[in-house]
């Protein structure tokens, strides 16, 4: 199969061909340790400028305490594999389903280490829906595409970050990914699977959608535990209930005839990334590392709903851009939404 129908089908796969302008790709991986007392995420990725002129590539590295660092390279220090499974090299540290090899040091601020996966869960890829973004993956020229590439995994190994050496061993993982020209102009992102049942992992986004002459609020969430994937998004018919934004805090329900999921967002301290705008990575992105979520899932039945699963989600990883009350605010009140 040719490479350009291969990639569709496998989201983890470099998804730039032979683009070389106005256009970013970065795979997102985040650690928590086995104590679940901190967490850590690696973004690397490549950025070409509509002018050329800034293309690089780059990790980021985004701790739950401290503050974030951005290291550039050369794009042509920017290599992956056209084959499954994926790996991405960025200067001398490489990226892939297997672990993560660092060793990067700017003068400034420097990582190494290395870091084995066991046991990657990645979202399913259906020939009619290849991933979380289900068949809006075949619309062509989407501000921002987005893959899950593993819900939850198994850790090992180490990294030191500025000489201070953190264990990962026993620890979990999550991986994701965006590619496109641009992040959206306002969003909610939430993601944890440290809850008080190993193996349990959601991850929620809402965001405004350009779409032909207007815009839409479109939603993707996935809620896994005890081995089922329970989907909320826009192309299964899920719609977002009510929304409700605040200072470092969000309360979102989305829901469908079948089921009603309840997610309470509360953030820690922020950290200022970097975003792509047109491809560039000139815009920024507030990130907090280490927040918490209260989960809610329930069935749906007559009219009624039923509580199916509780749980609070520690070492989250969440994103509140609501800019202008773009994403709508409806009140969620005390609960279900569900008459």
């Amino acid at each position: 199969m040719p490479y350009a129908a291969r990639r569709i089908w496998n989201p983890a796969m470099y998804q730039g061909g032979r683009v070389s302008d106005r256009y970013f790709e970065g795979w997102y991986y985040k650690l928590v340790d086995a104590a679940g007392s901190r967490s850590l995420s690696l973004i690397p990725g490549i950025s070409f400028s509509p002018d050329h002129g800034a293309r690089h590539a780059f990790v980021q590295v985004v701790p739950s305490g401290g503050t974030a660092h951005y290291f550039s390279f050369p794009a042509e220090e920017f290599m992956a594999k056209s084959s499954s499974p994926f790996a991405v090299r960025v200067g001398p540290s490489v990226f892939s389903q297997d672990g993560i090899k660092l060793d990067i040091n700017d003068g400034e601020r420097s990582i190494r280490g290395e870091l084995s996966f066991r046991g990657w869960t990645p979202w399913p890829v259906r020939p009619l829906s290849p991933g979380i973004m289900g068949p809006f993956r075949f619309v062509p020229g989407m501000e921002t595409y987005h893959g899950v590439l593993s819900m939850d995994h198994e850790v090992a190994g180490w990294l030191s970050l500025d000489g201070e050496t953190i264990s990962f061993a026993g620890g979990r993982g999550y991986t994701e990914k965006d590619w496109g020209r641009s992040f959206p102009s306002s969003w909610i992102w939430a993601q944890s699977n440290t809850f008080e049942t190993t193996g349990t992992s959601l991850m929620l986004s809402v965001a405004k959608i350009p779409w032909m002459t207007g815009s839409f609020v479109g939603s993707i969430a996935g809620l896994l535990h005890d081995g089922e994937l329970h989907r909320f998004a826009t192309y299964t018919g899920a719609k977002v209930r009510c929304i409700e934004t605040g200072e470092n805090e969000a309360h979102v329900i989305l829901g469908d005839r079948r089921e009603e999921l309840e997610v309470h967002l509360t953030g820690c301290a922020t950290l200022i990334l970097k975003a792509p705008v047109l491809g560039a990575m000139e815009g920024h992105d507030a990130e907090s590392l280490g927040g918490t979520l209260d989960v809610t899932l329930r069935s749906v039945r007559g009219g009624r709903a039923a509580v199916v699963y509780r749980g609070v989600g520690r070492q989250a990883g969440i994103e509140i851009m609501n800019h202008h009350d773009e994403l709508g605010r409806s009140p969620c009140g005390n609960g279900s939404t569900v008459a």
